[in-house]
């Protein structure tokens, strides 16, 4: 069978105790929960999904009702990290435009009752795809999921943000503009060896921003991990992980999710070894045909861009990730290989390749 997991709102099952480092007062949890969440029948028992997660993530039962808790971390924050109200405000916002989200029960924003803020959400059973290839699927079954995971992004992208109540949630317009600009800052904040590939495009990508400055709710991180099916059916029943989410331009999700036809890890998704022609999975060309014509966009520019803005970014996010890990400021203490200049070399490679498609 495929690899496959019953998932609680995109958190592997694996269930414990509440750690030491991560407890709180649930008696002070209990008495929120019976003010503010509807229909609570008490009784809570409290459990926490265990790794993955940036924000510690908690399985709440009550009688036959099975809620999920994230909230911040526990100490001193970066302040642009670990945004649970901003997870909670845009889950609520799409929950009645059609876009599959978990029903939104409260957020909590008083350190006071649990030590930091958190939201409570209904929990969801479905299956996560960890690997993008859906081994021991049929074609007929792969080709109806990798549909689903377009048409969902195609409906994200048309929401009238501003009728749905995220004004605010970003900043309008000049969206690639900005975001080279923080990921090269990120970059050079590191305290590492500088990257030439990372130079060379800062240097490189403002001179290749499609002439497109579309606006829309942009997820920042849509691929197909990061988003839950029906238990039996190809039917999408959640979209997860908005951390990274803003009111961005359409095409930087698409770029990021086209970038899973050019990836090499299967940790972030791979298609290596897959034969498109018989597995049901979609081309990289029939992707993006498949999201222009369901946008009615009359064609998508600067594919070669999209792809390598999306790749830049992942090798600046790789290059602070392992600057945190040689100050031993990462959760596991393991160091690894910085990701960023392999990342960086293929970035290039992809902004001055021919077309992709």
């Amino acid at each position: 069978m495929a690899e496959v997991e019953k998932a609680a709102n995109g958190v592997g099952q694996r269930l414990g105790p509440v750690s030491e480092k991560h407890r709180f007062d649930e008696s002070a949890l209990d008495r929120w929960m019976s003010a503010n969440v509807d229909g609570y029948a008490g009784s809570l028992e409290v459990r926490q999904f265990a790794g993955g997660a940036s924000n510690p993530t908690f399985l709440l039962t009550s009688g036959d009702h099975r809620y999920v808790l994230r909230k911040k971390p526990p100490g001193q924050l970066l302040q642009s990290a670990h945004q649970v109200d901003r997870e909670y405000r845009v889950m609520k916002a799409l929950g009645e435009t059609g876009v599959p989200v978990p029903v939104m029960r409260g957020i909590c924003d008083d350190p006071e009752v649990i030590g930091t803020s958190f939201y409570v959400m209904d929990f969801l059973e479905g299956r996560i795809f960890r690997d993008a290839s859906l081994p021991g699927m049929s074609p007929d079954e792969r080709a109806a999921i990798y549909d689903e995971l377009n048409a969902t992004l195609a409906k994200l992208h048309v929401v009238d943000w501003r009728a749905v109540g995220l004004e605010g949630f970003g900043k309008p317009g000049n969206y690639f503009e900005r975001q080279v600009a923080r990921w090269a800052r990120q970059y050079r904040d590191a305290p590492l060896d500088p990257v030439p590939a990372m130079d060379q495009l800062i240097e490189e990508l403002p001179d290749h921003i499609p002439d497109d400055d579309s606006v829309s709710i942009a997820h920042g991180d849509y691929r197909l991990e990061n988003v839950m099916f029906h238990p039996t059916e190809p039917k999408l029943v959640a979209v997860l992980d908005w951390e990274l989410s803003t009111i961005g331009h359409p095409l930087a999700d698409l770029g990021y999710s086209g970038f899973l036809w050019h990836s090499h890890s299967p940790v972030w998704g791979s298609l290596d070894g897959v034969d498109l022609e018989t597995s049901g999975i979609p081309t990289e060309a029939e992707w993006v045909e498949a999201y222009r014509r369901r946008t009615g966009r009359d064609e998508i520019v600067g594919w070669n861009f999209l792809l390598a803005f999306s790749v830049f970014r992942l090798a600046s996010i790789s290059h602070g990730v392992h600057a945190r890990a040689l100050a031993g400021i990462t959760p596991t203490g393991e160091v690894g290989e910085n990701g960023c200049p392999i990342l960086a070399e293929q970035a290039l490679e992809l902004l001055h390749k021919g077309d992709a498609r």
